[in-house]
């Protein structure tokens, strides 16, 4: 049977005279497309000579985390000579763009950034974005400085969760797409299958017929191959290039007079040597060194200065301009006080003929808190080189300057900060910078945050919609789980790839998904793949929902963990220390085997005779310990539990705010 794209592509032949007004165009691999690309040079060389905003093209690259949008950009890279020679581009490596230390350590971008190639004389400005929802503000920031985007896809998985979300927020900019269908090099791969799930979740998210008109490119990242269709692939990225080129709109230009100068902050950066630089691209007008600017927002005082540096971006890097118009992406310096969302105008004659601010970046409200506060543990100090709560309070506040996401706030405690994210992987990842930063933290649980509805005054609570693949004999461990976290089954059927593998979607509040993945990943032996994403905000469920089914071993003592009193401790459950380590009264140890927590003494020592055991020559194996990250100690704590976080240990304690009289007995409720 012919695919459902290419049925759907005869039933759009048959309105031909539509399509001659509405410029309607089938967007499927296998016809000839619309975008007839002439053929494009190497040269990846910025000239000093100023660009014609019709020769630039400002795209995102978007996609679900681990689709191989981070390697399609490095193969761009190698293909437009960004690198000298193979020597320099072997020392860069691969994932270029992933240059922080925890990008690479987790597999997945968190930061936006900025590039730029030649081609044929046109400019490409390419921002690559992250796919992880929970840092869907880098992704809404980044998109006001595009004109069009790279939808990336898996050539097997088609679409996912975080493909809708990025999706939904490129249509409703009202930006053309170019769908690149990756890894088409996978021995399962499936372009016709792909395709057919892109057309029907741009139905779906009610894109208009302009965008519906997609290109469709087949690639490789990782061989720097594509094409046109599927079995007819290049050795090069140059079929990729022509679809940007021709298939996305240049920047549209009201006027380049610099009094009409409209540049809209995206982004910020720090240098050692010019302090703070705006990320920005110039909406209208244009800009030159030296000319005196303002910072207009329309809820805040105008801000004056003078730019002192002017920036482009040239391939990995940037370069120094003195002038620069409308369409180019710009970084400049020279105001001390920059903020995301603050747009730049002129100031020349104090600004009587400047344009008025640009709309602020809208982001989505977090929905997940924590408390940050000053380490107040028995072995606070011994590493970290910030202590303080006013050094927390600082660092947590200049975070908000490039973390438009993020809202911090004061707590009823002079050394505790409540910081909110969008899910609890973008406030772990904020944690572990800090960490290895040198702070020292006590790390409260995670909880959701309620909010309630103007029109009906309930209470409402954040829902995520979960899609989870695992092996079929594994489906009915998920449902169990999600069952008693209050999810509601959406969907559920066998994944089309041929795997033998379940598909299972469920919508469950925020609240539940909080420690569900540890959990789950051990129900199914660690073959669980889980994809999340936030929904919406619906009405609060009644009651508690059921955390974690087992309580903790406590630390009976202060002292040094010895390895007899782990002989006797491993009995009880699995164990989190090993001996030598030092531990203090009620910090937790280990994961009891029952429910309810139970005070053990690992700092025992055997007591020491000149009697000879009969069992002396008897020796007992000592199991090795559970090593949590981060991320785990996290998703373990229960409401009455502290995370200790620093440099370089992670130790999780009961809350002696919340032991009330009960503080220093062996069990606690």
């Amino acid at each position: 049977m012919a695919p459902y794209w290419k049925q759907a592509a005869a039933a759009i032949a048959a309105i031909s005279t539509i399509s001659a007004v509405t410029g309607f165009v089938t967007p499927f691999a296998g016809r000839p497309t619309a975008c007839q690309a002439p053929r494009m040079s190497d040269t990846a060389v910025l000239d000093d000579v100023a660009i014609s905003s019709d020769n630039i093209r400002n795209i995102a690259v978007i996609a679900h985390v681990d689709h191989g949008k981070t390697t399609l950009v490095d193969a761009l890279l190698r293909q437009t000579n960004v690198f000298r020679d193979e020597a320099q581009a072997d020392e860069a490596g691969v994932r270029v763009m992933d240059s922080e230390d925890q990008e690479r350590e987790r597999g997945i971008t968190i930061l936006a950034k900025n590039l730029a190639v030649m081609r044929d004389g046109v400019k490409i400005n390419i921002m690559d974005t992250p796919g992880h929802a929970d840092f869907g503000g880098e992704v809404e920031r980044v998109l006001n400085m595009c004109d069009g985007v790279l939808l990336v896809v898996d050539s097997v998985e088609g679409p996912k969760p975080q493909t809708r979300f990025v999706l939904d927020k490129a249509l409703r900019r009202g930006f053309k797409v170019v769908v690149v269908v990756n890894k088409i090099d996978r021995p399962a791969a499936r372009p016709d299958y792909v395709v057919d799930k892109v057309f029907d979740l741009m139905m779906e998210l009610g894109a208009t017929d302009e965008q519906i008109d997609f290109t469709t490119v087949f690639a490789s990242g990782l061989q720097g191959t594509s094409g046109m269709d599927p079995d007819e692939l290049t050795p090069d990225m140059k079929p990729l290039f022509e679809a940007v080129k021709d298939c996305i709109d240049a920047p549209t230009v009201d006027s380049t007079e610099g009094s009409k100068l409209q540049c809209l902050v995206s982004n910020i950066d720090y240098d050692n040597f010019k302090g703070k630089m705006g990320i920005a691209r110039i909406t209208n007008g244009s800009i030159k060194t030296g000319q005196p600017v303002a910072l207009a927002h329309p809820d805040k005082p105008k801000k004056t200065g003078r730019l002192t540096s002017l920036y482009v971006f040239d391939n990995l890097g940037k370069r120094e301009v003195q002038s620069a118009s409308a369409g180019e992406i710009i970084m400049f310096s020279g105001l001390d006080n920059i903020e995301i969302g603050d747009t730049l105008i002129t100031n020349e004659g104090g600004g009587a003929d400047a344009a008025g601010p640009l709309p602020p970046i809208a982001v989505e409200l977090p929905t997940v808190r924590m408390t940050l506060g000053v380490n107040k543990s028995p072995l606070a100090g011994r590493e970290g080189k910030f202590l303080t709560s006013r050094m927390i309070r600082d660092r947590l506040f200049k975070e908000l300057d490039r973390n438009v996401a993020l809202q911090v706030e004061e707590t009823d405690s002079a050394d505790k900060y409540a910081v909110s994210g969008r899910g609890q992987l973008h406030l772990t990842v904020l944690i572990e910078t800090m960490r290895r930063e040198g702070f020292e933290l006590e790390v409260g649980p995670p909880v959701v945050i309620f909010k309630e509805n103007e029109e009906t005054g309930q209470t409402e609570e954040p829902f995520e919609m979960v899609e989870v693949r695992v092996p079929e004999e594994y489906s009915g461990s998920v449902i169990d789980l999600f069952n008693t976290r209050n999810g509601e089954l959406q969907d559920m059927g066998l994944d089309d790839s041929g795997e033998a593998m379940s598909v299972i979607k469920y919508l469950i509040p925020t609240r539940g998904m909080l420690g569900v993945r540890s959990e789950l990943l051990s129900a199914t032996r660690g073959t669980a793949i889980i994809d999340a994403v936030f929904d919406s905000y619906r009405p609060k469920i009644a009651g508690e929902i059921q955390a974690r089914d087992k309580g903790s071993l406590l630390a009976f003592e202060d002292g040094v963990v010895t390895s007899f009193g782990l002989e006797n401790a491993q009995d009880r459950g699995k164990l989190f220390l090993k001996a030598g380590e030092d531990t203090y009264k009620n910090m937790i140890i280990g994961i009891h085997q029952r429910p309810g927590d139970l005070a053990v003494n690992v700092c025992k020592t055997k007591a020491l005779t000149n009697m000879r055991s009969a069992t002396k020559g008897i020796t007992v194996g000592i199991t090795a310990p559970i090593e949590l990250s981060l991320d785990a100690s996290v998703e373990y704590l229960a409401s009455d539990e502290i995370l200790e976080v620093t440099p370089s240990a992670f130790r999780m304690a009961k809350n002696p705010e919340m032991m009330g009289k009960k503080a220093g007995k062996g069990k606690n409720k």
